[in-house]
């Protein structure tokens, strides 16, 4: 009787490691929502809060107020204006006009290149 205990365990053991759990479809929605309508863009990563000025290059506005161009658009920013790199001044709100006069395009100093969908690459400026 020993035997079949034995063997009738081994077996039980076999086949719980050949079952597996049912696999599931899960489909997730994220749902993002309407771009914020900011003076000088928004930043290209979450929370997505308007941008100060002096953020993106001139090249970002070039097609109308707020541009990202074509699908292999890259445009320069200056990223000390980002809150990640430790940038704590004044952002404008969602919904403000853009300032009367702005920043010299001359003067604009980009430290990095990116395509406006979170992408980021080296400066070639």
């Amino acid at each position: 009787m020993n035997g079949f205990k034995v063997l009738a365990l081994a077996a039980v053991a076999g086949f719980l490691f050949t079952v597996t759990t049912p696999k599931s479809n899960a489909q997730v929605t994220v749902e993002v929502g309407v771009a914020p309508n900011c003076p000088y863009g928004y930043y290209d990563s979450a929370p997505y809060g308007c941008a100060p000025d002096g953020y993106y290059g001139a090249e970002w506005f070039s097609g109308g107020p707020w541009f990202h161009g074509p699908d292999n658009f890259k445009g320069h920013v200056d990223n000390t204006f980002d809150p990640k790199n430790g940038y704590k001044g004044p952002a404008p709100k969602n919904g403000e006009k853009a300032a009367e006069q702005r920043r010299d395009p001359s003067q604009f100093k980009a430290n990095e290149t990116r395509d406006g969908r979170g992408h980021t690459g080296e400066d070639k400026k």
